[in-house]
């Protein structure tokens, strides 16, 4: 599963081919979960508040990018790398 981003410790990852609804895994410190580009949690927890609010925060800024990114990976084609939150 490619990784799409990195940042404050939160791994953000999107598996090729994936099934609807539009997604991305996310893990932080050994817990995981998956969240819509919403940032509705759709499975799991990072079991951290301040990790969800940051991926929530980069969904924000990165909306359009992983739409993008999604239709690329549903084509089989190689999924770019969206900035990191800073």
């Amino acid at each position: 599963m490619p990784e799409i981003s990195r940042f404050f410790g939160i791994i953000i990852r999107m598996f090729y081919d994936e099934h609807n609804p539009p997604h991305f895994h996310a893990e932080y410190s050994g817990s995981k979960a998956l969240f819509d580009f919403r940032g509705n949690i759709l499975k799991g927890s990072l079991e951290s508040r301040t990790a969800t609010r940051l991926v929530r925060e980069w969904i924000d800024f990165h909306a359009a990018e992983l739409d993008a990114a999604w239709k690329m990976a549903r084509d089989g084609k190689k999924i770019m790398e969206i900035d990191p939150l800073r």
